[in-house]
């Protein structure tokens, strides 16, 4: 009985470890989304600004105004090419939680099998001890039944 309790405890606690996987790992889908979003927004700014850019170079223009747009967009590819490196890691880290949901989901799965398996035969155990105690009323009334025939054979 106590391994049954302890295998339903680490069955809990399997259970405990799985669902803190699958909330870390729809924590790490969440950064990786809201990341993805800034990226979307900076390279939407970057095209907005583009176009704001040449539609703006048609009339005249400074070198010093072009020089400042061509740093401002470096800068904004930077930026771009930044976020890249953090969807890339964002990534990493919600495929690393996705294996420990499943590493966690198998623990479980397999503590479960071994909890069914040792109910299954603690259940052919209880079958047998039944069948066998039935077994043996019935051989004590046969034997019962045989010692009456056989004292009554002999009175007659």
């Amino acid at each position: 009985m106590s391994s049954l309790r302890a295998l339903a405890l680490a069955i809990e606690l399997a259970k405990e470890k799985r669902d803190e996987a699958g909330r870390h790992l729809m924590q790490a889908q969440r950064a990786y989304l809201l990341a993805q979003n800034q990226q979307e927004q900076l390279e939407s700014y970057a095209a907005d600004s583009e176009a704001r850019w040449v539609s703006s170079a048609q009339v005249s223009m400074t070198t010093g105004i072009l020089q400042h747009h061509y740093q401002f967009m470096d800068r904004l590819r930077n930026a771009i090419g930044l976020q890249d490196g953090v969807l890339a890691d964002l990534l990493q880290q919600v495929e690393a939680a996705r294996k420990l949901v499943q590493e966690a989901e198998t623990r479980l799965a397999g503590l479960q099998k071994v909890l069914e398996r040792k109910l299954k035969e603690r259940a052919m155990v209880m079958a047998r001890r039944d069948q066998r105690q039935t077994d043996e009323f019935a051989a004590m009334q046969h034997a019962r039944s045989m010692a009456r025939l056989q004292s009554g054979e002999i009175a007659s």
